[in-house]
């Protein structure tokens, strides 16, 4: 395994923990009123950016697969 894909697997661990702490948030909106939601949609932001992030991942490192020769 490469630092890369470790490095995607925390990405998408992260991704994850965002968009399910943002909708536990913004479920919780009723009994604590509009702090959660200002949370919740923080966390929802952070994972849209986290996910673009590891979407052009590639190109942040400057990484190029290596293809054999042919």
């Amino acid at each position: 395994m490469s630092i890369i894909q470790f490095h995607r697997g925390l990405i998408a661990a992260a991704i994850l923990f965002c968009f399910g702490y943002g909708a536990w948030e913004l479920l919780g909106y009723r009994g604590e009123g509009p702090a959660s939601v200002a949370v919740g949609g923080l966390f929802v932001l952070l994972g849209v950016g986290l996910a673009v992030y590891l979407a052009r991942l590639d190109q942040v490192l400057g990484y190029q697969e290596r293809r054999p020769r042919t």
